[in-house]
């Protein structure tokens, strides 16, 4: 028989007790909250019992006896009254918005939405297509972590299923799971390219949209979260959530580190026409926005139907303590937060200073923790690259895009790539941050690969289902003579030349870099460029053997060796003329300085420069070649060895002759020349 009295109402979520489990919840406006217990099989509900109001409208109780792996959820009493913003509905069982673990399956059914039509109050009860939430309690995490500065950090965004699903190395029971990537072969792989870190697309849990599983599709991605606390179930081997730590341990034993692309600008519940899971049903007017003189019309500043409400001490409080608790508990490493401005936003804008930002910078949990920014969102002052405080990393667009276009030989591009491959100082250092908060990509999940980008001109989304209308438009990409797949083998080399190209560009750029999965071995989504629902082969990453022999997973290495050897990349400031240690000239092909003529002609599409470190007596001469005809350079003196020394090149058949200081260097190319005093290697 259980028992229960009036409980803890400071933790909220359920905490196991000595004697039995408490549960706390927070919902002001209710008039009665109801703890639903259900039998191992979660398809009979056995108790219904009355919770304890306190203060502040948190709701708790204490059962007795119960145990850990027990399954509940709760039942909420109060106003039905869309116009006013109020979605009480006691006939929807709604998941603990703190859940550390569920059992069963979501499944979409008329049962979930509050009002049918809207307006109307539905009397359908939603538990049997409802996962119950499921009392558990983690230890926290105590293994040793890298902590790689950022100045050593290496990024490789990744899919967990779409990353080893079909690794034929990785143990079979592992493949497409967080195991998997704790397996032998993928970190292998990882540490052999010279990685430091995975970003992981979202790993909290999430549900596929209902538009797309009619159409027989799902969302592959993950941006739907369902829940914050919990892993995502299908990426688990034996449901069971500590499969995540043991991951991270993994991971962290061979010096990798874990950064978890967070959601907490919207959630699966949408907009008023949505569902009713959670926290719609509990406190539906203060985690979300709506419009002030409207609180029955939802703030749909990320285009998914509703945005999380940060302004509300409550909401904020769910969002730090999720991000605590997988620092603490699960053992992860940092975050990059999707569509970021939304978190730092207000009714008057978007506010570096907002509460959010400075709660984060004075926890003691996660002030420590790698923190980025996807510097965008689709709302009013939506685009602030550039704009967040220090210690925040930013998703640096600007750079993928100048990249993109110098390699497609667009015109008057040259002055803004100097400043992308320097850093970025012109968005970063008004407000004392370094190149080093600049997180530089050329390609992330959202868009093309980088064998797509040069291989189609125009995006091929129809199996998206929405007639090709979805995904940008414009991706500064080319096809090098023919759009899609091709057997010629002029235009094969060429589109591996020009790989080559971009990923020089990025490993050699001041900033951190951040390489897509899949890139090391020319991954194609057959050029399309929003694959968010294509669980398939077209998103997962083909191993096959002659793929981990592939020569860009070889040149990936080369550049990343490099980078680690030149103190330049490590260094946390911009260099300008003033610096006694660090210098950058730009060069033109006779290797005297440019001019400013130079910069401003648009005919010129290459780039030359060097970097010196006088302390460590370490250079680099850099020659970006973009036109399609070849350039005669002139080298100037290498200025610590007798020589330069070609260290690598895009171009297979590049040759150097160190007696003749005029260089071919070749069409659609990159070259770098190293000049080291002997025995001066950075590492």
């Amino acid at each position: 028989m259980l028992n229960s009295c009036r409980g803890c109402h400071t933790q909220l979520g359920s905490t196991k007790k000595d004697t039995g489990v408490n549960f706390a919840v927070f919902s002001p406006n209710a008039t009665q909250v109801y703890l639903c217990l259900f039998d191992a099989s979660g398809h009979s509900q056995i108790a219904m019992i009355d919770m304890f109001l306190h203060e502040g409208g948190t709701w708790s109780v204490l059962v007795e006896p119960l145990k850990e792996g027990a399954l509940y959820g709760y039942r909420v009493e109060g106003d039905y009254d869309p116009q006013s913003g109020r979605l009480f509905n006691i006939n929807k069982l709604l998941m603990d918005p703190y859940g550390r673990d569920f059992f069963g399956e979501f499944t979409w059914s008329e049962r979930h939405f509050c009002h049918m039509p809207v307006g109307t109050i539905s009397k359908l009860d939603n538990a049997i297509d409802m996962p119950k939430s499921k009392v558990t309690g983690l230890a926290k995490y105590t293994e040793k972590r890298p902590n790689h500065p950022w100045s050593k950090t290496v990024i490789y965004e990744c899919h967990v299923k779409g990353a080893t699903y079909k690794h034929p190395d990785v143990n079979p029971e592992f493949r497409g799971k967080f195991l998997g990537l704790a397996d032998p072969a993928f970190i292998s792989h990882i540490k052999k390219l010279g990685i430091t870190t995975l970003e992981l697309l979202p790993v909290h849990a999430f549900v596929s949209e209902q538009f797309l599983t009619t159409k027989g599709l799902r969302n592959y991605w993950g941006y739907n979260t369902l829940n914050f606390f919990t892993p995502h179930k299908p990426y688990l081997v034996d449901n069971d959530v500590s499969e995540f730590q043991r991951m991270m341990a993994t991971l962290h034993e061979v010096g990798v580190e874990v950064i978890l692309d967070v959601v907490f600008n919207h959630t699966a519940e949408a907009g008023i026409d949505g569902p009713t899971l959670s926290l719609k049903g509990l406190n539906n007017s203060g985690y979300y926005r709506h419009l002030p003189e409207e609180p029955n019309v939802y703030i749909n500043d990320t285009g998914c139907g509703n945005t999380l409400n940060i302004d509300d001490p409550k909401t904020l409080q769910l969002v730090l303590d999720s991000l605590r608790y997988w620092v603490e508990v699960m053992g992860v490493d940092g975050f990059r937060f999707d569509l970021a401005t939304i978190l730092a936003r207000t009714s008057y804008g978007f506010n570096a200073h907002h509460a959010f930002i400075i709660a984060i910078l004075q926890d003691p949990v996660l002030n420590k923790a790698k923190l980025i920014a996807e510097p965008w969102d689709i709302g009013p002052g939506g685009y602030q690259l550039g704009a967040f405080l220090s210690p925040w990393r930013e998703w640096n667009d600007k750079y993928r895009d100048t990249v993109r276009r110098f390699w497609r030989q667009d015109e008057g591009v040259l002055p803004e790539l100097a400043k992308r491959v320097h850093g970025s100082n012109d968005i970063f250092e008004h407000n004392q941050r370094g190149p080093l908060n600049s997180i530089n990509f050329i390609t992330s999940h959202d868009g093309y690969t980088l064998a797509d980008w040069v291989s189609y001109e125009n995006k091929h989304n129809l199996a998206n289902g929405e007639v090709n209308r979805d995904g940008h438009d414009e991706n500064y990409s080319f096809n090098c003579g023919k759009e899609g797949f091709s057997t010629d083998i002029g235009i094969v080399n060429l589109r591996l030349k020009m790989q080559k190209n971009a990923l020089v560009t990025l490993l050699l750029s001041k900033g951190v870099p951040m390489i897509a999965a899949g890139t090391e071995f020319s991954h194609s989504q057959g050029g399309n460029n929003n694959a968010y629902c294509q669980d398939n082969r077209t998103n997962w990453l083909a191993w096959k053997p002659s793929q981990q022999d592939h020569p860009l997973s070889y040149f990936i290495q080369e550049l990343l060796t490099l980078r680690k050897t030149f103190s330049v990349f490590q260094h946390g400031f911009y260099v300008h003329s003033d610096d006694s240690r660090f210098s950058v000239c730009w060069l033109d092909e006779n290797g005297q300085l440019m001019s400013e003529s130079d910069w401003h002609s648009e005919g010129r599409k290459w780039l030359l420069y060097s970097i010196q470190d006088q302390q460590l007596k370490q250079a680099l001469l850099i020659i970006f070649n973009a036109h399609d005809v070849n350039l005669e350079a002139t080298l100037p003196c290498a200025p610590f060895s007798e020589h330069w020394q070609l260290a690598l090149s895009s171009c297979d058949c590049a040759k150097y002759d160190s007696a003749n200081p005029i260089c071919t260097i070749s069409a659609q190319s990159s070259w770098v020349f190293t000049s080291l005093k002997e025995g001066n290697i950075h590492g």
